[in-house]
């Protein structure tokens, strides 16, 4: 309860700074976006770049309040402003593959924090690691 809180707190925060349009706490809304990002084949060392594409599909502003990877080795950058209705936004993910294991499969998550039911979505990130 105190995350919901806090995510619609800094909602409010990211909106009232915009100054173009009041939201009040508790609007939610809804967000549509690929959740797999399949690089294929990546030599071990190169880093994977993921851009995902996040509609909003409701009828308040999506407030993307924080977006990570689930491990060190994944650094994610998001639209900060509101998402109005019927627009999009983009999520670039980042995946350091230097210490992954050749031959293997990778799959790493990134997560979103959004004013959305359910406030958390999870977006993968998925490559097969070769020499």
């Amino acid at each position: 309860m105190k995350k919901l809180i806090g995510i619609c707190s800094i909602a409010l925060l990211l909106v009232n700074c915009g100054g173009k349009q009041e939201m009040e706490v508790g609007m939610r809304t809804s967000l549509k976006v690929k959740p797999i990002f399949n690089a294929g084949n990546v030599a071990k060392g190169e880093v994977i770049k993921a851009t995902f594409t996040v509609e909003n599909t409701g009828d308040n502003p999506l407030v993307l309040a924080n977006v990570v990877g689930t491990c060190s080795c994944t650094i994610a950058d998001w639209t900060k402003e509101p998402i109005q209705p019927g627009e999009t936004g983009t999520i670039k993910a980042q995946v350091k593959t230097e210490n992954a294991e050749a031959g293997q499969p990778i799959n790493k998550t990134v997560r979103i924090i959004a004013n959305t039911t359910p406030a958390e979505t999870s977006l993968q990130i998925q490559a097969n690691i070769i020499k």
